[in-house]
C-alpha cells in the first residue's frame, strides 16, 4: 500500500504518510465515512512504525497485520486517512519533533499542538481527519486535546487492547482518541470500549479539590471555577468542593502531591528504559535533545529508586480511586496552561511539563478513565477541563461529554 505524495511544509510535520484513504474501512458499519489519523506508534499492515524517529523508521519492517485498535476501527467502517507524526517514542508532552518539525495548532496559531499525539491532534484540528487514534501514558491525549481545543479520551487502563501499539511504559500506556466534537468521540468509544458494567452508576456528583488545581497557571484557575459550575449545572451534577483530595478520604497530606508526580516520572522512566534503552544506547545522537535528556535520566534510575517510587504510587493510586466512588467525577484542568510557544527556553519547558504532569499523572497512576473537554479559554487560547472517574466509567464520561453546551461556548 502506497500513500499519496505529501505536500511540503506543515504537511510533513503532520503526516508521515497519507492516502485517499491510506486504508479503506469495511463497506458498512457504525463508523462508515469517519476519517482517522493514526499515530505513528500503531501497526498498519503494509507500513512501518516510525515512532517519530527516522533512524527507527529506517530499520523497521512493514507490519504484517493491523494493531487491534486499527483493525477494530476498520471493521467498523472507519477509513485510515494516514499515519500521523508523533513525538519521539511518545516520550514528550510538547508536540515538537526535532526531525519532522512541529505540527500546526490552528486553535492557537504559532503555538505547539501538544504531544505525544501531536500529529493526530493537528490533523483533527485542521479538519484533515475526523478523529485521531493516539496513545496516553502521562497525558499524551489529554494535553494535545487541551492545547488544540479538542475532545480527548483516555480509557480505563487495560479496557482497550494495546496489541500492536509500540509501548513506552506498559503500566500506564493506554489507547486513546481525539475528535473535534463529542458525538464523534463517543462513536469511537462505542466501537473500542467493552460494554459498560451492568451495575455502572451514572455520574451524579463532581468533586473539586483545591490542592489539585494548584499546579495550573493563575489564569487557568480563574477560568476553571466558572467552567466547572457551568458543566455541573448542565449535567445535573452535585458539586462538592474540598481543600484537599484527602478530605474526607484518608491518605497522605496535600503537600505530597509533588511526590506523586516525581514517583510517577521515575516509574515511567524505568519502564521506558526497559522498552527502548537498548536501542537508544546503540544509536547515539539519534534522538532530539528533550527526549534524549529524558532517556538519559531514565538510564540512571536505580532499582532502589524505582522500588521506592512504586511504593509511593501504590498509596497514591488508593487515594485517587477512593476519591471517585461510583457516580462521582473528579474535575481538574487538563493542562497547567494554554499551549506554549515552541521557542520557550528549556527551563520554562521543563516547568510547564512538570506542572502538567502533576495534573495528568493522577488518572495515569490510578489506571482510571479520563476525558478532556474543550470548555475553557485563557487569553483567547483553549484549555481543557478534565474529568476523571472510577474504573469502568468510560461510557459515563462520554455521556458527560455529550451534555449540550450553550450556543457559542465551545
Amino acid at each position: 500500500m502506497v500513500g499519496e505524495p505529501m505536500n511540503p511544509g506543515d504537511q510533513d510535520a503532520v503526516w508521515r504518510v497519507r492516502g485517499r484513504p491510506l486504508v479503506g474501512g469495511a463497506p458498512g458499519g457504525p463508523l462508515r465515512g469517519v476519517r482517522v489519523a493514526v499515530k505513528d506508534l500503531y501497526a498498519v499492515a503494509g507500513h512501518r512504525v516510525g515512532a517519530g524517529n527516522p533512524a527507527w523508521l529506517a530499520e523497521a519492517s512493514p507490519a504484517t497485520e493491523h494493531a487491534w485498535a486499527v483493525r477494530t476501527l476498520l471493521e467498523a467502517g472507519a477509513d485510515i486517512a494516514g499515519i500521523a507524526q508523533a513525538d519521539e517514542f511518545a516520550y514528550s508532552l510538547g508536540g515538537t519533533n526535532a526531525h519532522y518539525g512541529t505540527p500546526p495548532n490552528p486553535a492557537a496559531p504559532g503555538r505547539v499542538p501538544g504531544g505525544s499525539s501531536s500529529g493526530p491532534a493537528s490533523a483533527v484540528a485542521l479538519g484533515q481527519a475526523d478523529a485521531g487514534l493516539g496513545s496516553d501514558t502521562a497525558g499524551s491525549i489529554r494535553v494535545p486535546a487541551s492545547y488544540c481545543g479538542l475532545y480527548g479520551m483516555r480509557p480505563t487502563h487495560g479496557a482497550v487492547p494495546v496489541t500492536g501499539m509500540l509501548p513506552l511504559a506498559p503500566r500506564f500506556d493506554t489507547v486513546g482518541w481525539l475528535a473535534r466534537d463529542a458525538v464523534t468521540l463517543a462513536r469511537l468509544g462505542d466501537v473500542l470500549l467493552p460494554p459498560a458494567p451492568p451495575d455502572l452508576r451514572p455520574l451524579r456528583h463532581a468533586r473539586v479539590a483545591t490542592d489539585l488545581v494548584g499546579p495550573a497557571d493563575e489564569a487557568v484557575c480563574d477560568a476553571f471555577r466558572p467552567a466547572v459550575a457551568a458543566l455541573a449545572d448542565r449535567a445535573g451534577l452535585r458539586l462538592e468542593e474540598t481543600p484537599s483530595l484527602n478530605d474526607p478520604v484518608g491518605g497522605p497530606p496535600a503537600g505530597e502531591r509533588r511526590n506523586w508526580a516525581a514517583a510517577f516520572t521515575t516509574v515511567q522512566g524505568a519502564q521506558a528504559w526497559e522498552c527502548d534503552g537498548a536501542w537508544v544506547s546503540s544509536h547515539p545522537g539519534a534522538l532530539g535533545p528533550g527526549v534524549a535528556q529524558r532517556f538519559e535520566r531514565a538510564a540512571g534510575i536505580t532499582p532502589q529508586a524505582r522500588a521506592a517510587a512504586e511504593e509511593v504510587l501504590r498509596d497514591a493510586a488508593r487515594v485517587v480511586r477512593d476519591a471517585v466512588p461510583p457516580g462521582t467525577a473528579l474535575l481538574l484542568p487538563a493542562a497547567s496552561g494554554p499551549a506554549p510557544l515552541p521557542e520557550a527556553d528549556s527551563a520554562r519547558k521543563a516547568a510547564t511539563r512538570a506542572a502538567t504532569v502533576r495534573l495528568t499523572c493522577l488518572a495515569s497512576l490510578a489506571g482510571l478513565p479520563s476525558i478532556a473537554l474543550p470548555l475553557m479559554w485563557v487569553d483567547g487560547l483553549p484549555v481543557g477541563l478534565c474529568a476523571v472517574a472510577g474504573r469502568g466509567s468510560d461510557r459515563a464520561l462520554l455521556e458527560l461529554a455529550l451534555t449540550p453546551a450553550p450556543a457559542g461556548e465551545l
